[in-house]
């Protein structure tokens, strides 16, 4: 598998307080990684410094050959089409319907055509199961499907990672399944993917590899069944001990 992403010596500040520090990794194309650690660990700020959201404080961030840390914003803004990201608290725009919610970016950003962006958004409604909902606003939408729409918009722009932030954090019990089962098919269709999440199910049966974040770094970088089994740091199995 080609590389896709590299992440080395990568370090996060805010003033004297340590987020992350000399955190040194790699992505494979069509890995699927689940980002696992207790709360406060600096998962969510660790993803948003890969497609440079978040400025890391020191370190490289590698994506396709080009070194993201290095580039003006303009040619960052290219790079960052290819790299998807789906928020915990979805982001959709409450004034536009779902379908002109996905359209938006491809046309704007992509210059498609507004018959050519519909195509691709009813192509992509369908995949995520919500074909029958693209004239709604995302206030008549719950949680799970708004959280797909996001995903659908997501895949609008065509990227070769996607980066997900919790997804299923703000959703409803019984809402985590329909968006987990798209996160599944997008899995098993190659999509690389990196998953902050706390579902463990979903990190054990889907993910190739976990990267357990604590006290400021990556403690452990382990295939699932290890990772869940035998776990090699005192602090992953004292983190599993607790949830498991």
């Amino acid at each position: 598998m080609t590389e896709l992403l590299t992440v080395t010596n990568l370090k996060k500040q805010y003033g004297d307080k340590i987020v992350f520090d000399n955190v040194n990794t790699q992505v494979k194309q069509g890995e699927v990684i689940a980002i696992l650690g207790p709360s406060g660990a600096g998962k969510s700020t660790f993803l948003r410094a890969i497609n440079l959201l978040e400025a890391p404080t020191s370190g490289q961030v590698v994506f396709e050959g080009n070194e993201l840390t290095n580039l003006a914003e303009k040619e960052l803004d290219i790079l960052r089409e290819k790299i998807g990201m789906v928020f915990q608290s979805f982001n959709l725009f409450p004034n536009l319907t779902v379908i002109e919610n996905i359209k938006l970016a491809p046309m704007k950003v992509k210059h498609l055509s507004d018959e050519e962006a519909t195509q691709l958004a009813k192509k992509l409604l369908m995949q995520v199961g919500l074909a029958e909902k693209q004239t709604v606003y995302p206030a008549s939408l719950s949680g799970g499907q708004q959280q797909r729409v996001a995903i659908a918009r997501a895949l609008a722009m065509s990227p070769d990672v996607l980066l997900f932030d919790e997804p299923t954090s703000a959703l409803d019990p019984e809402m985590v399944g329909e968006v987990l089962n798209v996160m599944k098919q997008l899995a098993e269709n190659g999509m690389t993917m990196l998953v902050v999440t706390h579902e463990m199910g979903f990190a054990r049966e889907v993910a190739d590899t976990i990267w357990f974040m604590a006290d400021g770094g990556i403690q452990e970088i382990a295939a699932p069944e290890v990772f869940f089994e035998t776990p090699k740091t005192t602090r992953a199995k004292e983190f599993l001990q607790k949830i498991l």
